[in-house]
């Protein structure tokens, strides 16, 4: 029953935060990319004098401020979660978690905050060059906001630069530079800030689009769509490239995670990558059911994308779960032995302090820390624990990949037919332009359900899943937020919404 009860707990929580997290992720894009143009507008306009690019910068003003207040909003109610849901990962790894938020505030919010007051009030009340400052540094600011938060995320995924402290029973930071410099964390932040700027440059396109389709606004907005289909030629690029940097490195680092959203059950030398394909759902690690009913593949490419060798073999779900000798290649049952030691051993650790046995205590301490590196994997009961929800990782996976190769292609169509002078004629494309924000809004939300539904079940990869890392409450209480912030989220997105139609119809200042 107790049992039962923590899983309840479990699931809620995990909801909850999901609910609050996708909510979040839809205002964060927008003001990563949305700042960068804001100070590309006002640019030209100080480069040029022009008073329609200064219009053109306040117009886009308005619509970035409404949504950086309600993105401020979410992303407070979310951090307060890791307190009241999540607890024990709080304790265990708030010394290191904690480091990264606290950098987030100091050298990053406080910038954006200060200097958002300035650009958006002092128009009139300071220098061109000194607006025009204050706007790039709410643009970097908010950037640098994105690069502390991705630093924390990237350590559950690849935890680096700690000690555990025994007697405490939690992790501590012992190396903040590898924690920053983690190629996880650089890989993370270049690939999620790149897909913001894509965002915010299909978030004008699709106004724009909108206002050439009513034929209102005609110059603002074919000035505003150039530099936002350049802007997001330039980013969907490289979300490109930095997408196949954080492939490579979870093949190194969550293997699991690659072999999931690969749909990869059995290992394979010159591996290919599967460009289509339906699974068979009735595949599990424990059957011989084929993996696909369906599937289209490139030959050899998973093998060079995952290990930039030809060639080369891409381990799957059977081999990380039952291992694979030939390939030196341990298993999660063999990990969960060693596991379960680490644990036995702490708890005789804690016992022998406690008794003043120091030689016990020290002897219990060596058994420990020969096998700390699989702590987590002793709280699984099984080995097909440790595999992910395999097609929601893979059915993500490709609608990000789907859609994330469209974007460059409506950047592309924009430019060509602007260079034409005939934009305002491809009604279907201006029709395509506004639908383009939900094409990015999918891509964005697909790939953060990949990265933290394909490393199920870890909290912190290898070292604790997330049944340990739960707060001890009631699910009733964890149902009863849920909803709260459900109805609060929702609520806060259609006031947004609202507000920016508002705003949109309302179009720029024409004095």
């Amino acid at each position: 029953m107790i049992e039962q009860l923590s899983a309840a707990t479990v699931g809620w929580a995990r909801a909850q935060f999901a609910l609050t997290a996708m909510y979040h992720w839809i205002f964060v894009p927008l003001t990563l990319g949305l700042s960068f143009l804001l100070a590309f507008f006002e640019s030209i306009y100080v480069k040029t004098g022009d008073e329609a690019w200064k219009r053109i910068t306040r117009f886009w003003m308005r619509l970035f401020a409404v949504n950086f207040a309600i993105g401020i909003a979410t992303g407070i109610i979310l951090e307060f979660e890791f307190g009241t849901n999540w607890a024990n990962y709080s304790w265990m790894v708030g010394d290191i978690f904690g480091a990264p938020l606290a950098a987030e505030g100091i050298f990053a919010f406080f910038i954006e905050a200060s200097f958002f007051a300035v650009m958006f009030f002092g128009w009139e009340r300071v220098s061109k060059r000194t607006h025009l400052f204050a706007t790039w540094m709410v643009a970097i600011g908010s950037n640098l906001s994105a690069l502390w938060i991705l630093v924390a995320n990237a350590w559950m995924q690849h935890p680096v630069g700690m000690q555990f402290n025994a007697d405490l029973a939690r992790f501590e930071m012992k190396d903040f530079w590898a924690i920053l410099f983690s190629p996880v964390a650089i890989s993370k932040f270049t690939h999620t800030t790149s897909s913001g700027f894509m965002i915010g440059s299909l978030f004008v396109i699709a106004v724009s689009s909108w206002f050439l389709l009513k034929k209102r606004h005609l110059a603002m907005a074919r000035k505003s769509i150039v530099v936002a289909a350049v802007f997001g030629l330039l980013s969907s690029l490289m979300v490109g490239l930095t997408g196949d940097e954080a492939a490579h490195s979870i093949a190194r680092v969550q293997p699991m995670k690659l072999a999931a959203f690969e749909g990869l059950y059995d290992g394979e030398e010159n591996a290919g990558l599967v460009a289509a394909g339906i699974m068979n759902h009735a595949k599990q690690v424990e059957n011989d059911e084929d993996s696909f009913l369906f599937e289209v593949k490139v030959p050899g490419l998973l093998s060079l994308l995952a290990n930039r060798r030809p060639g080369s073999f891409v381990p799957g779900i059977n081999d990380l779960v039952y291992g694979n000798p030939k390939h030196n290649i341990v298993g999660i049952k063999d990990k969960m032995v060693r596991g379960k030691e680490a644990v036995w051993a702490l708890g005789k650790y804690k016992e022998a302090k406690a008794r003043g046995d120091e030689a016990g205590a020290a002897a219990a301490l060596v058994n420990f820390r020969m096998n700390r590196d699989f702590l987590g994997y002793g709280y699984l009961e099984r080995p097909e624990e440790a595999v992910p929800p395999v097609p929601l990782t893979f059915y993500s996976f490709n609608v990000m990949v789907v859609a994330g190769t469209l974007i460059p292609l409506v950047c592309l169509l924009f430019l060509y037919f602007i260079n034409k002078g005939t934009l305002i004629r491809q009604r279907w494309l201006l029709g395509l332009g506004v639908a383009s924000l939900l094409l990015g809004y999918i891509a964005q939300q697909a790939g953060w359900l990949v990265a933290e539904v394909g490393r199920q079940p870890w909290a912190i990869q290898g070292l604790l899943p997330v049944s340990v890392a739960r707060t001890n409450i009631a699910a009733s209480s964890v149902q009863t937020t849920f909803f709260m912030f459900l109805i609060l989220f929702t609520l806060l997105a259609w006031a947004e919404v609202r507000i920016m139609v508002t705003q949109i119809k309302k179009g720029p200042e024409e004095n």
